[in-house]
């Protein structure tokens, strides 16, 4: 009998499609730590922490990291050379930098009808909140000189200007569907696109990623200086599958929220209207900073070709969401990475990277 045919994956009708990420990666790209004031008196560990990360990427894909300036780069690859990273699998290039969290700042890679990538140009204001940004607006351009991939920038539709978002704030499983919060683009805090509706926001996924469905959550967890992101509450994980944190302490303030989002999900389908399993993560105990609450979420992991880095809090429920990801994700090694320090700077793991695809119908060509 003949084998069955593998069933192409979804492309919306302009042919775009935005990949999930536990596809083919051609690389990951990550921007090495430098400023100072984003973990402000504890800035000494946390280049040590990126060359551990880069470690484990190393092992599987090749490593893109972005350095500030020429001392940052000899910083770098003291820290890689320490950690034994292996180093015919990591790539510097100088590229002056604000801040780190390439997720908000770099493109977001979608396939094209060919199956070639292009990167989504999204504009930056850091997160409408601070000054210090001019910067980071110009990293999707000088990765798309590097790549040679083609740049989009994708404009507002009524005349003002390119559109603000961040890599953070939408999740996708790759078959058309999309995870965003109501808190991060529908409220009246750290606006990014002043007058957009959510009608607005749907076009918008479905002009540049090929969504066909938006499913939208309600708050992201306390703490999170983006006000809202989803990639600290809610990732999918396989076709169908999706893990969301939920806090079943009802005295954490976390409680209430992500309860709304369990209710949110109740008898959620994806775009080709199959059903979605919802697997919950605990969260950790709430890590305190200055009197700070900080955003610590083990739904901020990422998954790459062949493992999946997942931050720790040196809490027991560390080896729940360990576990709860390696059932989840038999195929793949399921590393922790100690975020205590690391989330001082109000993101972790999946907020420092972002993935670059390989094309479909190839395999990847190598970045110059």
């Amino acid at each position: 009998m003949a084998a069955a045919k593998k069933a192409a994956p979804h492309a919306a009708p302009g042919g775009l499609r935005w990949p999930a990420e536990w596809e083919r990666h051609d690389a990951t790209w990550i921007s090495w730590p430098h400023h100072e004031p984003d973990w402000p008196g504890k800035f000494g560990p946390i280049p040590w922490v990126y060359a551990e990360i880069a470690r484990a990427l190393a092992e599987h894909e090749r490593v893109n990291i972005l350095v500030h300036d020429e001392k940052t780069e000899e910083e770098a690859w003291h820290c890689l050379r320490m950690h034994e990273v292996k180093q015919g699998r990591i790539h510097l290039m100088q590229c002056p930098t604000d801040r780190v969290w390439l997720r908000d700042s770099a493109p977001t890679f979608v396939h094209d009808a060919n199956g070639d990538v292009q990167a989504v140009n999204w504009d930056f204001n850091a997160w409408a909140k601070y000054e210090n940004f001019a910067r980071d607006q110009k990293i999707g351009a000088f990765i798309a000189d590097h790549t040679g991939l083609p740049l989009t920038q994708p404009q507002r539709h009524d005349g003002k200007g390119r559109v603000v978002l961040e890599g953070g704030g939408i999740e996708t499983d790759g078959r058309g569907t999309m995870l965003v919060t109501e808190e991060w683009l529908l409220t009246d805090v750290q606006v990014r696109n002043p007058g957009f509706t959510r009608a607005d926001y749907e076009r918008l996924f479905a002009e540049t990623l090929g969504i066909t469905k938006t499913i939208w959550l309600g708050e992201g967890c306390v703490g999170d200086d983006t006000h809202g992101h989803v990639d600290d509450i809610a990732r999918f994980v396989a076709p169908g599958v999706m893990v969301l944190a939920h806090e079943e302490d009802p005295n954490d303030e976390n409680h209430a929220r992500s309860l709304d989002n369990v209710r949110r999900l109740e008898g959620a389908t994806d775009a080709e209207g199959n059903p979605i399993r919802v697997v919950t993560l605990p969260y950790p105990r709430p890590v305190i900073m200055d009197g700070a609450r900080l955003p610590a979420s083990y739904a901020n992991f990422y998954i790459a070709n062949g493992v999946v880095i997942v931050p720790t809090f040196n809490d027991p429920n560390d080896r729940i969401a360990l576990n709860t990801l390696a059932e989840l994700m038999p195929t793949r090694q399921i590393v922790g990475i100690h975020a205590v320090d690391l989330v001082w700077g109000l993101g972790t793991l999946h907020c420092l990277t972002q993935q670059q695809p390989a094309a479909r119908h190839a395999r990847a060509k190598p970045t110059r």
